[in-house]
């Protein structure tokens, strides 16, 4: 009989695995040693651009403004003042009023028509109009012109672009120039040069619901930040910073400050992306570590899974530093995947190795266990890192990244494992073998009990199974999309309480604009054209009471702000730009022809209404304008979640092409490879159906969790049924050989995954609540996968072999955990 030349080089790599297993492993320890500190010079891109596709309209738009208007990178530091304004005096008659020469003559009243002690009863009492307070107080003005210098001191601030109301009202030397030849102008020139200010009461109405609250106590300071390329610091330096000079004013003051702004939130959820995924990841480590241990009750086959863990991500990221390759928040999961792929591959190594040494010394043992298994593990990492190689169709880059990262990892798991195990397991004589609890016995016989439970009930099973699906279909359609940004952090989170202080006394938090057209030479005729869309903006959307826009500020409300003395729209422009030098460039850009109109709104609030408020905005701009564009970070923060689910539609549909091809190489069979990939769909469709059921939010995190749950499942189906069929070639019956499957297979499916769903709950502690969301999917997408393995796989394996589970008899040797090798 010809030898099986798929066997022979199964022994002889097995053999070569066995004889330079010492070698193997300190060389492995040796390049995770060296690998280290390159390891740490792993990169997080902290952009919010990075997570939109590059030919995305709406990542386009939002460059483009940068390029044309510098951005709106700005930070607030807002309080409360109490006295903010001095109060206004309200002029009430004396008893000697009628003494005053230039008082009112009661005499110069004509009895018939008016008595002036009378009240008219149309009319009402006669109350003073109140004023509105305009006069800072010296110590408020003080304080924040301190503040604003300590502020603009930082580097890393545009120290010329800071704001706040009292710098904002002083008096400045200004020059004047004369009129241009074409206009004409009868009255005399100002002269050429003179101390000139912005009423206050411009100056107010121009800074209310941005640096001024309608309550006149809450003000804030405003600073711009550097491009990051351009900054001698880095941006989490600079926000650093910020914070620091705003409690510190507190301390001084007594006034309680609240830091937002745009930059800062996006930069708060990066830090704390990285910051708990570092700290959570090594507690998760650590429970991981207790939880194997409980199972096996072996220090040695502790410290194996997590050795296979650090040297895999170690290595991982040295390559990726080499590779200049940056993490992003969506390969900030990377160390989560290579854990839950090491710990199930290992697992399964475990609970093999420990069934070999009940009749074989540990060489031995370990040859038959690698013989058994590396085939599956084989066809495991490749069919894995084939998944995720298809990630490579996506249109965003870090997407893309985070598939070469995950099959780079993946492929490495397998690596790091043939070259690790061998030698880590025969190292020395102490703890040799993993045991077992006595309660592992209630295990063996719950697993019987699941075999023979589907056997009796196959139709059950898929009646089960479909109702699932459709429930979880129907659960689909009540998915939402989060784009309120502040809740990614829990609610008691000082950055939570500062926009919600800002959103509640000073306005919207998130910016955004209309840009339009406009012409090389501003001129009267198209200004009023800019007025007139601002003013319908503010009458038909700001003036709605449910509108969540607070703030539109358009050029003609700072040409409006400059004394009326100053009629010629050039003056007016050219003393505007010497009272507030960065107002004019950030709305209007002359050599590129463009004009916009900047607009504050809430940025708590949902997807769908952010969404109606943008349109309805652009709708009435394209009315004046028709090319009109709105962007800003609050439209693209918007349109975020849409981008990433449109773009992992595509790449999840690859994905599962990808899997299903390997699978079906696997397994030589187009109808196994086709059953085998059902198990990995159904947690699927199963986590997102109880996103949509319990009101799970699709955000950053978990809006790549159905291709994230593809990599979690697909190990355990092909151990399955590559355990199965060996069965099944050595002369096992259907049956006989699934009740073996479960004992062996099914026993390690359940330690992989009960360790593994314990360890991924610390993630529930995070600060960052999509974190905390990815770590329960996670789970859930494990434990689904568990189920479908467990449960529907035999009953498709059963008619994929056209057995009908009436028509074997029920044999009482398979209830034991033995079975044909």
């Amino acid at each position: 009989m010809a030898p099986n030349h798929s066997n022979l080089w199964l022994h002889r790599l097995t053999d070569f695995l066995l004889r330079n297993r010492l070698l193997f492993l300190f060389a492995s320890i040796a390049i995770a040693i060296c690998a280290w500190p390159v390891s740490r010079q792993l990169e997080f891109d902290q952009t919010i651009e990075s997570l939109y596709a590059d030919n995305d309209p709406q990542l386009k738009n939002f460059v483009e403004s940068k390029r044309l208007f510098g951005g709106d990178e700005f930070v607030l530091v807002a309080f409360k003042e109490p006295e903010l304004f001095k109060p206004v005096e309200v002029w009430e008659p004396d008893d000697e009023w009628d003494d005053d020469p230039n008082g009112l003559d009661p005499n110069a009243f004509d009895p018939g028509e008016f008595d002036p002690g009378e009240v008219d009863p149309e009319m009402g009492e006669w109350e003073p109009e109140p004023e509105e307070p305009s006069e800072l107080t010296e110590s408020a003005a003080a304080r924040l012109r301190n503040l604003a210098k300590r502020l603009s001191d930082i580097p890393g601030v545009v120290a010329r672009s800071t704001q706040d109301l009292a710098t904002a009202g002083d008096e400045k030397p200004v020059t004047l120039f004369p009129a241009p030849d074409n206009e004409e102008d009868d009255e005399t020139d100002p002269p050429p040069t003179m101390n000139l200010s912005v009423s206050a009461e411009s100056r107010n109405s121009l800074l209310r619901g941005v640096l001024l609250g309608e309550d006149n106590q809450t003000t804030a300071v405003a600073v711009r930040l550097m491009n990051p390329e351009r900054s001698p610091i880095s941006r989490s330096e600079t926000i650093f910073q910020i914070r620091i000079a705003a409690e510190e004013f507190t301390k001084q003051t007594g006034l309680q400050t609240y830091v937002v702004g745009e930059p800062l939130h996006v930069q708060e959820m990066f830090r704390l992306v990285e910051q708990d995924g570092d700290v959570l990841f090594r507690f998760s480590f650590a429970l991981l570590a207790l939880v194997i241990f409980a199972c096996f009750l072996s220090l040695r086959w502790v410290v194996l899974p997590l050795m296979v863990v650090i040297i895999t991500i170690v290595t991982t990221e040295a390559l990726l530093v080499f590779s200049r390759l940056k993490l992003s928040m969506v390969s900030s999961i990377l160390n989560s995947l290579v854990t839950i792929i090491s710990v199930a591959t290992v697992t399964h190594v475990t609970v093999r190795f420990r069934e070999h040494r009940t009749d074989k010394d540990r060489v031995e043992a370990l040859r038959a266990t690698l013989h058994d298994l590396l085939p599956a593990i084989f066809w495991t990492c490749v069919t894995t890192a084939v998944g995720f190689v298809a990630l490579l169709t996506s249109e965003i880059t870090p997407v893309q990244s985070f598939g070469l990262m995950m099959s780079g990892a993946t492929a490495m798991v397998l690596v790091t494992s043939a070259l690790v195990l061998p030698g880590g397991i025969l190292l020395g004589n102490f703890g040799i073998d993993p045991h077992s609890l006595k309660a592992e016995a209630h295990l063996s016989g719950f697993l019987v009990y699941i075999t023979h439970w589907v056997e009796h009930h196959p139709r059950l099973v898929l009646l089960v199974a479909g109702l699932c699906t459709i429930i979880a279909g129907i659960g689909m359609t009540r998915l939402e999309v989060e784009t309120d940004f502040t809740r990614n952090f829990r609610k008691e989170s000082l950055l939570v309480q500062s926009v919600e202080f800002v959103e509640d006394n000073l306005g919207g938090a998130g910016t955004w604009e209309i840009n339009f057209d406009a012409p090389p030479k501003l001129n009267r005729e198209y200004l009023a054209r800019v007025e007139r869309l601002a003013e319908r903006i503010r009458t038909e959307v700001v003036a709605d009471g449910n509108s969540t826009l607070t703030k539109v500020v358009a050029i003609t409300d700072g040409t409006n702000a400059v004394p009326h003395q100053f009629r010629k729209l050039s003056q007016k422009l050219h003393l505007l730009n010497q009272l507030q030098p960065e107002f004019v460039p950030s709305l209007y850009n002359r050599p590129e022809g463009r004009m916009r109109i900047v607009l504050r709104s809430l940025e708590q609030q949902q997807s769908n209404d952010k969404h109606a408020l943008i349109d309805r905005v652009l709708a009435i701009a394209r009315e004046e304008f028709p090319e009109a564009k709105a962007t800003g970070l609050f439209v693209l923060l918007a349109f975020l979640i849409d981008s990433l689910m449109d773009d992992q539609l595509v790449s999840f549909t690859w994905a599962v092409a990808g899997i299903w091809f390997m699978l079906t190489v696997a397994f030589t069979s187009l109808r196994t490879g086709l059953i085998s990939l059902v198990p990995n769909l159904f947690p699927i469709v199963a986590v997102i159906g109880v996103m949509g059921w319990v009101g799970v939010p699709i955000n950053i995190a978990t809006a790549m969790i159905a291709s994230v749950s593809m990599g979690l499942t697909v190990d355990s189906s092909i151990h399955f049924i590559m355990a199965y069929r060996k069965n099944r070639a050595n002369g096992a019956t259907h049956f006989r050989a699934l009740h073996h499957t479960h004992q062996r297979v099914g026993r390690a499916l359940v330690f992989a995954n009960q360790a593994l769903i314990l360890g991924f709950s610390a993630l529930t502690l995070s600060h960052f609540i999509p974190l905390v969301y990815f770590g329960i999917l996670v789970s859930v997408a494990m434990l689904g996968g568990l189920m479908g393995n467990l449960l529907l796989l035999p009953v498709l394996l059963a008619w994929s072999n056209k057995t009908r589970f009436s028509d074997e008899p029920e044999d009482e040797s398979v209830h034991t955990s033995g079975g044909p090798d």
